[in-house]
């Protein structure tokens, strides 16, 4: 008999709001539960995407076309898919992944005013009927988070952006989360990495419990 498909869980928010810090976390609480899993990222995820990741973030002069960008972000996707995060999936382990199609309908969308339509498309031409059976959304004033991310050091192409670009950005996720609350959880990253740490362990118990046969 197949094993069951593995749980396809993804972590979201804007800047600095601790996505690295909570999925370390969530990784260790379901390693002690004997979860069998892995964890990825997007863009990147697999030598390939990794490659357009550098292409997608590296501050430079020339300016960088909104459909190439959103192209480039999809194609690292199909590849991060193919290799990596179906046959996992497939093989019955969960997926951690630090952001996934959420973040292009958050940054791309919301952030840079390309078309929903054309997102959808794109959604469903790499992904088929795949998408994450829990997304984490880690939430906080942008402020908040754009303070924690200046004293990380240098910022990316997109942390440079401006405070209005994260405001937008922000504003597609709590959009998004309303429209499927099941599948989204919103944890108030405002607060310290302890507190967070304890709403998302709570909510890895419920996930977890309604997972398991």
């Amino acid at each position: 008999m197949a094993p069951r498909r593995g749980c396809f869980l993804t972590f979201e928010g804007t800047e600095g709001v601790g996505k690295s810090t909570q999925l370390a976390f969530a990784a260790d609480w379901l390693k002690a539960r004997d979860v069998d899993f892995v964890v990825t990222r997007e863009p990147g995820g697999t030598p390939m995407a990794e490659a357009i990741r550098e292409l997608l973030l590296a501050p430079r002069q020339e300016p960088v076309d909104d459909l190439t960008e959103l192209l480039l972000i999809f194609s690292a996707r199909a590849q991060h898919l193919s290799q990596l995060i179906r046959p996992h999936l497939d093989a019955g382990r969960w997926v951690l992944c630090d952001r996934f199609t959420d973040a292009t309908y958050a940054y791309q969308g919301g952030g840079r005013g390309v078309s929903m339509e054309q997102i959808g498309i794109l959604e469903t031409l790499v992904q088929q009927a795949l998408r994450p059976d829990h997304v984490i959304l880690l939430d906080a004033p942008v402020e908040t988070g754009m303070a924690r991310a200046r004293q990380r050091g240098d910022l990316d192409r997109f942390e440079r952006e401006a405070v209005a670009f994260f405001e937008r950005v922000r504003a597609i996720y709590h959009e998004r989360a309303s429209q499927w609350p099941d599948r989204y959880h919103v944890l108030d990253a405002a607060q310290s990495e302890i507190a967070v740490s304890d709403q998302l362990a709570a909510t890895l118990s419920g996930i977890l419990e309604a997972f398991r046969p």
